[in-house]
């Protein structure tokens, strides 16, 4: 099951606390800035993207708890 929705990363301590919750997760999670792709477990990956603008998430798997996770970095529009 593919899921896809919109996350925000205000600071550089919230981006380390996100790839920490992230590399828990058994799903396998891509971030999406424009026409750049990188692994949402991957620290550096994270820094190359544009974050002063929302960025997509993609999971990749069937571990539907993963969400309470990741519920407060998800946008609500």
């Amino acid at each position: 099951m593919v899921r896809k929705m919109t996350i925000r990363l205000k600071s550089t301590e919230e981006v380390r606390e996100f790839v920490k919750e992230v590399m828990m997760l058994q799903n396998d999670y891509d971030l999406i800035s424009g026409k750049y792709v990188t692994d949402a477990k991957s620290i550096l990956g994270i820094y190359s993207l544009n974050l002063s603008k929302p960025l997509e998430l993609v999971m990749r798997g069937e571990r539907m708890e993963d969400l309470t996770v990741l519920e407060k970095y998800i946008v609500r529009s």
